[in-house]
């Protein structure tokens, strides 16, 4: 899968310094990345609704975390997946009246242009769920090998299965003692959030509730791929992503990210198949972002209240302001898009461009002390709200001073810095 075209990312002088970002399974801040290199891998879409403002803010903030590890002189290897095949998509497709892989791949074309008109850093490996089903069926063949791994049989409740003499195969959790590290959750808050994120703890016959699916087999009317001993089927959502992480960035990788609700059961459950195939830790770092609604009410599907990105863009929002709006809040805050906050966003990029036109008549100690500011503000978890009021004041002061556009030059490190940094173009 080919990802969109990357901005150019001016080079600044100098270089950032380490990030650090809060890590879910410790509570703590942690160094994101000891270097000398960087590897990031972003849990991506199921392509039925592409691209929401909840998307948008969660690949913004992984945004900022390659654009902060660039700027340190980090080499920065980014993966991200592609659920081109699930549950809520053929569902969707069904609904629709559409065949689900030409929903799949225009929603996947429709947020490409969105993250392309973001200026969202691209990913170096941006690999889908059905290009990398031999590779998953494979290793949910390996956890059955070393016991880590099990059948169901097929119940005669359940739908038809092509192949009767196979069943579904769930990951035993019993073979990673580790298991939990990520959320710390109680049993209790674990089935709930099972139940409510896709997971199955009623389904007879599995050994925990808990136990996740790693192979669905074939029911009739859905599609399916051979994956040999396991039989035809498809392959569970939590493997898939570990699988495509541990082939292109390797295991004990730096940072796994997403929203805040894939921290259960979802990068819980991918950190144990890790931890069982490869050995902890999965990842070192598990970075979460926050949760978007719309005017205060919860954004979801079911309510019909997405905010989708293309649709501003069509409304000739320019999407710099829809970026900037965005990173008014904090990433790991939950918060709501509002017509007046975007309105904010487009004041605020006005003021900004008129203090880069003014420039200010200074040697350029103003603009490196701006650029060290906005440094330090982003190697603070990402403080992109803070980043954003050291450019605030400094906008007031050029634009406040005597003379104005008449005694100035242009402000191209700033303007540079806002691009590289926050990835604005003034």
């Amino acid at each position: 899968m080919r990802p969109w075209s990357a901005p150019a990312v001016p080079q600044l002088p100098g270089r950032g310094g380490p990030v650090r970002v809060h890590d879910t399974s410790t509570g703590e801040l942690q160094v994101a990345a000891p270097g000398p290199k960087a590897r990031l891998y972003v849990c991506g879409i199921t392509p039925y609704d592409a691209t929401h403002l909840g998307h948008a803010a969660t690949y913004l903030a992984f945004d900022l975390l390659q654009r902060a590890w660039r700027d340190s002189g980090l080499q920065v290897r980014y993966a991200q997946n592609v659920t081109d095949v699930d549950d809520p998509l053929l569902e969707r497709a069904t609904r629709d009246g559409v065949d689900w892989r030409e929903l799949a791949a225009s929603q996947v074309d429709l947020f490409a242009s969105d993250m392309e008109a973001l200026r969202v850093l691209p990913p170096d490996a941006w690999v889908g769920a059905v290009e990398a089903i031999p590779r998953i069926a494979a290793t949910v063949r390996a956890m059955l090998a070393r016991g880590a791994a099990y059948t169901v049989e097929p119940s005669t409740e359940s739908p038809a299965q092509v192949d009767p003499a196979k069943g579904d195969v769930y990951a035993d959790l019993s073979a990673d003692p580790g298991f939990g590290a990520v959320a710390h959750l109680a049993t209790e808050q674990m089935l709930a959030l099972s139940a409510e994120r896709g997971g199955d703890p009623q389904r007879p016959g599995k050994r925990d509730p808990l136990d996740p699916l790693l192979w669905r087999a074939a029911r009739e009317g859905e599609p399916a791929w051979d994956g040999g001993t396991l039989g035809a089927g498809r392959p569970g959502w939590h493997v898939e992503c570990t699988v495509i992480a541990a082939d292109d960035l390797g295991s004990g990788f730096d940072v796994q990210g997403g929203g805040s609700d894939l921290a259960f059961p979802h990068h819980e459950m991918s950190a144990s198949h890790g931890a069982v195939l490869y050995g902890p830790p999965f990842a070192g770092v598990y970075a979460h972002a926050g949760m978007v609604g719309l005017d205060g009410e919860k954004m979801s599907k079911s309510k019909g209240n997405l905010v989708l990105v293309s649709k501003l863009r069509a409304a000739g929002v320019e999407p710099a302001a829809v970026r900037l709006a965005v990173l008014a809040h904090h990433y790991r805050s939950d918060w709501s898009w509002t017509q007046a906050g975007l309105e904010e966003a487009v004041e605020r990029l006005v003021r900004w461009r008129a203090a880069v036109a003014v420039g200010g008549a200074d040697d350029g100690a103003d603009q490196l002390a701006v650029l060290a500011d906005l440094r330090a503000r982003l190697a603070d978890d990402l403080d992109a709200p803070g980043a954003l009021v050291v450019l605030d004041a400094w906008a007031a002061t050029v634009l406040a001073a005597p003379g104005g556009a008449e005694s100035g030059q242009r402000a191209d490190l700033v303007a540079d810095a806002v691009d590289a940094l926050l990835g604005i173009a003034l």
